[in-house]
């Protein structure tokens, strides 16, 4: 007899009673990102007039291929990627050197060490004294602004830190050290290969936080030819800048406005896609790094 058979009559309710709520939920999460995928590909005016819900509606890509023909996103596309692949180089460089020593149990006052990388999480500057730094060390305005500021996340060091503590047995750093094995070779040929689904996890947190960044930007640059995605996404959502996508001498206003609003839908789909391409593959990675620094032992 299977499993379902055996349950009893209110563990059958309850299961079905959860499974009702999760497909629910799973409706509820999924629902706006399909309405947008359809409605970038959907008439404007059947959008507009509420005729597309839950299948597209006169199918035409001239949204899309008015967002592939602006410079600005263009551009935006090509700065993110730069900031993102650079960015997260760096951030896994800097989160690898802090947490394997704060690891190490030999590392005299690594809890005095460990105290004042978490001071950080709660206390900061602010604002106003960040921009002062950052203006007189002269990346203002410069590529190094969106990197450097951002160059490693305290709570991804306590994430992988946490790792190194317990998944890696201090049996085995013995071992090599007893075989000849400086602290950079035992970093490098024995802890870094064992530990691929840990960085998985911080290429995975470090990559998705560049791609969606946009705030230093706003804050930092100045040249529109430095300007990442999301800063130009949010010119054209935010602040409706769709001006330059329209072809004012060939539509009327209403066209002009039903196109704004279907440009609109298709930027959000190509600004996320590479988001949406990437979870898939690093799941189950995310899943358990989001457990490495909740268990212990």
């Amino acid at each position: 007899m299977d499993s379902w058979s055996q349950q009893s009559r209110a563990d059958k309710a309850f299961e079905a009673v959860n499974l009702f709520l999760l497909v629910c939920i799973v409706i509820v999460v999924l629902y706006p990102l399909v309405f947008v995928a359809f409605a970038s590909i959907s008439d404007p005016a059947a959008v507009i007039n509420g005729d597309m819900l839950f299948w597209p509606e006169g199918f035409t890509l001239k949204a899309y291929e008015r967002v592939f023909q602006n410079i600005d996103i263009m551009r935006g596309y090509g700065n993110t990627i730069l900031y993102t692949l650079i960015g997260t180089a760096i951030n896994l460089v800097m989160t690898i050197l802090a947490a394997y020593p704060l690891s190490r149990k030999d590392l005299a006052g690594r809890n005095a060490l460990m105290m004042l990388f978490v001071f950080t999480m709660y206390f900061s500057g602010g604002l106003i004294p960040s921009y002062l730094i950052i203006k007189s060390l002269g990346m203002v305005n410069t590529f190094w602004a969106l990197i450097i500021p951002n160059a490693v996340g305290v709570w991804n060091i306590i994430i992988m830190r946490t790792f190194f503590q317990h998944t890696l047995p201090h049996e085995l750093h013995e071992a090599a050290v007893i075989d000849g094995c400086s602290n950079f070779q035992l970093l490098m040929k024995i802890v870094l290969p064992l530990s691929m689904p840990v960085i998985a996890v911080m290429v995975l947190f470090y990559s998705v936080g560049h791609w969606n960044s946009y705030f230093s930007a706003l804050i930092y640059l100045s040249d529109r030819d430095k300007y990442p995605l999301q800063l130009i996404l949010r010119e054209i959502l935010v602040q409706n800048q769709t001006q330059e996508m329209m072809q004012m001498s060939e539509e009327s206003a209403t066209q002009q406005a039903l196109m704004a609003a279907s440009i609109k839908y298709a930027v959000v789909i190509v600004a996320n896609l590479p988001v949406l391409l990437l979870y898939p593959f690093l799941q189950k990675y995310f899943v358990k790094g989001m457990m490495i620094g909740a268990i212990k032992g």
